[in-house]
């Protein structure tokens, strides 16, 4: 199976989930649909590879999940919609699932619920009583926490999508985004997260933080 199958496979076993074992449209032209989003050239993290991922984590998390099948369809649209120049992003995101999925057969509750997750991730600050909420968000934040090899890779893939933004524009609106996560009593909700992520992540963005403050030298 391509890995492309594999991904249409799991959108299908989610969205089957979420109905709730009603009846349905074929999920495949969903998953596509979604599939040719998350491929789009302006993209080099938020790719079909960042979406693996948060899936992956998912399932790795899906123990603390209300409704794990909700979530999975809110990682399939948390980063949809995404043109690294806009700012609305996620808010879009969340109204192309208010519109694809009661078509697809997902019921009202359920569609509203995979659309606030994604609105979620605006902040990634979850409520301590939303189960789903901290399993989405520690699913899309895990990138923080990996070795720095692959934290590396991440924050060049990241630069590479704002090739556009000025160096020191781009220094200084990257330090503020790392700096609200770092002021978050907690990066991660769930326990697995708190335990495996936390140090590492706050370790990565520290050090990139710091990074971020040192001068840059004049071109030679």
């Amino acid at each position: 199976m391509s890995d492309t199958d594999a991904l249409r496979a799991r959108f299908a076993r989610a969205l089957e989930g979420a109905r709730g074992g009603a009846d349905g449209p074929d999920p495949g032209p969903y998953a596509d649909n979604l599939l040719k989003r998350w491929r789009e050239p302006q993209r080099h993290y938020h790719t079909v590879a960042h979406l693996t991922a948060v899936l992956d984590h998912v399932d790795e998390l899906q123990a603390y999940a209300d409704d794990p099948d909700v979530v999975r369809l809110a990682a399939w649209f948390h980063d949809a919609v995404y043109l690294p120049e806009r700012s609305e992003n996620e808010e879009r995101s969340a109204r192309l699932a208010e519109r694809a999925l009661p078509e697809a057969g997902v019921p009202e509750g359920k569609v509203a619920e995979v659309a606030r997750l994604v609105r979620l991730t605006v902040t990634h600050d979850p409520a301590d009583d939303d189960r789903d909420g901290q399993v989405l968000c520690d699913a899309d934040l895990a990138v923080l926490g990996t070795p720095p090899s692959a934290y590396a890779h991440y924050t060049a893939a990241v630069r590479e999508e704002y090739h556009f933004v000025p160096a020191d524009a781009f220094r200084e609106g990257r330090a503020a985004v790392l700096r609200q996560l770092l002021e978050l009593p907690r990066l991660f909700r769930t326990p697995y997260g708190r335990e495996h992520w936390e140090a590492t992540a706050r370790h990565n963005m520290r050090g990139e933080l710091d990074m971020l403050s040192q001068p840059v030298p004049p071109p030679s």
